[in-house]
């Protein structure tokens, strides 16, 4: 049985709530543009469902995924960005059947998959509760562009813990990725339950340098969902400033970023 199922359980809670999002959208409001330049509701639905689609060739098929994984490799500026434009081009009512057709049977899957299971993926292979904690993060940060198009604000949960946890994690790779060597010493990060106020802490207790904030702000900064300016995420130490200006939870190279909506007035 897979040792997965307590996020697997908060992944599938997350993308229900970007489905009722979506569900009942007019053709018209699908094609709306989001705050990531290029891409409409349907791009950001279509890029979920690529990405589940990758991950299940990964679970059942690994040859055919290592072929992918080329490709990627071929052309690293547009692979991503012309699989969400294909099915983009799907009408919506196609698109959405797609979507939950895909990202059911990854649930299926990985609930199944025995424990201790890893999978390949574009950077190391990863275990199954690593893979369905990127899959929540990826819907959370989709999520929230589609919330943005569409001018809803969500109520933050605690499934935010999940994409906290990647967030911290991916601390060495968001230097990496820039050509930047990573501090030798762990940071204190803690950050605060938008539902309970409890602060969920990592790394050592006396750390010199700290991360402090709400755990909605530093989901956003490190989903690359606001611009450091906007959000309440507050650093001590010089290595922890710069971790902040360029922290990203996702795989890949480094994202623009948004910019910044605070007035400098």
């Amino acid at each position: 049985m897979s040792d997965a199922l307590p996020v697997l359980d908060d992944l599938r809670a997350e993308s229900e709530e970007l489905d009722r999002l979506v569900a009942g959208l007019s053709r018209e409001r699908w094609s709306l543009a989001t705050p990531a330049p290029g891409w409409t509701v349907a791009h950001q639905i279509a890029h979920l469902t690529w990405t589940d689609r990758a991950a299940l060739l990964a679970a059942t098929d690994p040859e055919a995924f290592a072929a992918e994984v080329e490709k990627a490799a071929a052309a690293p500026g547009t692979f991503v960005d012309e699989g969400a434009a294909d099915g983009a081009a799907l009408p919506p009512a196609e698109l959405l059947a797609r979507w939950r057709a895909g990202r059911d049977e990854l649930w299926r899957l990985l609930s199944e998959a025995p424990a201790g299971t890893r999978l390949p993926w574009y950077g190391p292979p990863m275990a199954v509760p690593s893979m369905a904690t990127a899959r929540l993060m990826e819907t959370w940060a989709h999520g929230q562009d589609v919330a943005d198009a569409l001018g809803v604000a969500r109520a933050a949960t605690d499934r935010l813990r999940h994409v906290a946890r990647i967030g911290v994690r991916a601390r060495d790779f968001a230097f990496a990725v820039r050509g930047l060597s990573a501090p030798d010493e762990e940071f204190r990060v803690e950050l605060t339950s938008p539902v309970t106020g409890e602060v969920w802490s990592y790394g050592p207790e006396a750390a010199a340098q700290r991360v402090t904030g709400p755990a909605l702000d530093f989901c956003l900064l490190v989903t690359q969902r606001a611009h450091r300016a906007d959000v309440a995420v507050h650093a001590e130490g010089p290595d922890a400033d710069r971790w902040l200006d360029i922290a990203q939870a996702f795989a890949g190279p480094p994202g623009p970023g948004r910019p910044r909506k605070t007035s400098t007035q």
